[in-house]
């Protein structure tokens, strides 16, 4: 755990007690803060004070005495309305943050000087998920202490402390994934490097509007201080407008640029771009090869190959051989729902794609298939699945479950067969005895459901391990042998 001690001895409120705000209470505590609580599931009220926390309803706090408030990400600052508590704050003159703001002012004090360790920060709409994991496999795999946290996996302040010169291992980088939510809340967080995966529609009712958004996620870039990196995605408008206005900013200042452009499909003349499969270094002269990924078991696809550069270019100010990491890349073992392989029945495939919560995200999937038994729906995001529809000829079959699966339906009339499976536990047995009975050369059955999950499953994870544990009960079902796949 990592120690907060910048309010010891004040009074901090913590609002919102899933994992974020229950790390931020153990660290409060530890750090000599005098810590209340509140949130509406009695549940996590319970664990709160388990925590150390003193719980007591919001509308009861002093709010006179409180020094800060650490919100939980999910609770809405401006849009659709601010919650009430947001409001109460404001009026009162609380300061409000979140948990990764803590996490800033214990790591990084004084963001002009070298802070103990380097901190990635990754964010962007999509793919920011796998580029942070490959991020700190490539860091771990040439030697690095890589604590990899934030959106995913532990929360930031849940993470060990920097290491102690000395001991076995190398120095300690914070390799964190930065939803727009949190970034709104860690105003003093100065990423060594900072990664803008890219950008489209997504959040918008907490927003407000693509540009408010948008805004949000160049913030953590403008924050990289000068002797920092930024690395941006500039294969869309918004994160190509904000990656020109960083290279502007730091020409008007008689700066060498630090914001290094990554394409995927297109030669840059500075930067780092893959075209046709291949992995390119031109930040520094002449383009150099530095790999072939199309050979990467574990990354296919073009967006992956996007996810591969980004981190690439994040890693190399701290690996300085690129074949070192270009060989952590070739190594990286995938991560669960994200286009993961769970299962196999002759030459059908199982792929768990969970975390393609909208169209965008299903959209890498669907690009890499060319016989696919579709589950798809949940939870509807805006603009449902209209923008896939390039993709509906490689839809063998779609299998519709949760409460997106009527508009799904009425998108795909006349374009692709459908079912209305309703669960997933239907969806899966449906759609494998028909890939099963299919005459296609390698037939897969995907889920990627272009959907948030909170209709059926706690989150998407949930969702996931449900479709992995489904797939294991089928008959003759057995784990997918990704290097002889690949090897064919």
């Amino acid at each position: 755990m990592i120690v907060s001690h910048a309010f010891a001895d004040r009074r901090v409120a913590v609002f919102g007690l899933a994992r974020t705000g229950l790390s931020a209470i153990a660290s409060l505590r530890a750090g000599g803060a005098d810590v209340i609580a509140w949130d509406d599931n009695s549940t996590a009220r319970d664990l709160g004070g388990q925590a150390g926390a003193q719980i007591l309803p919001w509308r009861e706090w002093g709010w006179s005495g409180i020094a800060a408030l650490v919100l939980s990400p999910g609770v809405p600052l401006t849009h659709p309305r601010p919650h009430e508590v947001v409001s109460h704050a404001g009026r009162a003159g609380v300061k409000m943050i979140g948990d990764v703001e803590l996490f800033a002012r214990e790591i990084r004090p004084d963001p002009a000087a070298p802070g103990r360790a380097p901190v990635i920060a990754v964010t962007g709409t999509n793919g920011k998920y796998t580029t942070t994991a490959l991020i700190g496999h490539i860091l771990a795999a040439c030697g690095f202490d890589a604590q990899i946290g934030g959106n995913i996996g532990r929360a930031v302040l849940d993470l060990n402390p920097p290491m102690i010169s000395g001991r076995e291992g190398g120095r300690t980088i914070y390799v964190i994934e930065m939803s727009s939510f949190q970034i709104d809340l860690a105003p003093g967080l100065h990423p060594d490097v900072a990664v803008l995966s890219n950008l489209s529609p997504d959040h918008i009712d907490r927003h407000g509007s693509m540009e408010n958004y948008a805004a949000i996620k160049a913030r953590l870039l403008q924050g990289v201080p000068p002797q920092g990196q930024s690395v941006v995605g500039v294969d869309d408008a918004h994160s190509a407008a904000i990656c020109t206005a960083l290279a502007a900013r730091d020409a008007r200042q008689d700066e060498k640029s630090h914001a290094t452009p990554v394409s995927i499909g297109k030669v840059l003349g500075r930067g780092v771009f893959a075209v046709d499969g291949v992995l390119y270094d031109a930040q520094n002269g002449a383009a150099a090869k530095v790999m072939t990924l199309e050979n990467v078991a574990n990354l296919p696809g073009a967006h992956n190959w996007q996810n591969a550069a980004l981190a690439y270019a994040a890693t190399r100010p701290f690996v300085k051989e690129p074949r070192a990491i270009a060989a952590a890349i070739a190594s990286f073992p995938g991560l669960a729902h994200r286009m993961e392989a769970v299962g196999a029945i002759g030459k059908t495939r199982f792929i768990n794609d969970s975390k393609a919560t909208n169209a965008d995200a299903a959209a890498k999937a669907l690009a890499v298939y060319p016989d696919i038994f579709w589950i798809a729906g949940g939870k509807p995001k805006e603009g449902g699945i209209e923008s896939l529809a390039a993709f509906f000829p490689r839809v063998r079959k779609a299998y519709l479950i949760g409460e997106a699966a009527h508009a799904f339906a009425r998108t795909l009339d006349g374009k692709a067969p459908y079912e209305m499976s309703q669960t997933l536990e239907v969806a899966t047995a449906h759609a494998s005895a028909d890939a099963l009975a299919s005459t296609a050369l390698a037939p897969v059955v995907l889920l990627s459901p272009a959907c948030a999950s909170y209709d059926q499953f706690k989150d998407f994870e949930q969702r996931g391990d449900t479709f992995r544990t489904l797939v294991g009960r089928l008959p003759h079902s057995a784990p997918f042998n990704s290097s002889r796949a690949a090897s064919r």
